[in-house]
């Protein structure tokens, strides 16, 4: 008797299981592909161009000057 209680029970979790895992099949091929482009990155101006190699260099000097303090240690 508790085998087959047992069974049933297992039978029945499977069954809602599979018609869980339908459903959401389901609803994945029902939506469209969607794919968001952002949009084309406006180009910066001299000003922003200008600001931005600093900065760059900055941080270049900065990590030389860390790797320089690294190797004499």
């Amino acid at each position: 008797m508790a085998v087959s209680l047992l069974e049933v029970i297992f039978d029945v979790v499977d069954f809602a299981i599979d018609v869980s895992e339908t459903i959401d099949r389901t609803k994945r091929l029902s939506k469209p592909d969607i794919v968001e482009v952002p949009p084309d990155p406006k180009p910066l101006s001299p000003a922003a161009q200008r600001a931005l190699a600093e900065a760059e260099e900055r941080e270049r000097q900065r990590d030389q000057a860390a790797s320089g303090t690294d190797q004499a240690s």
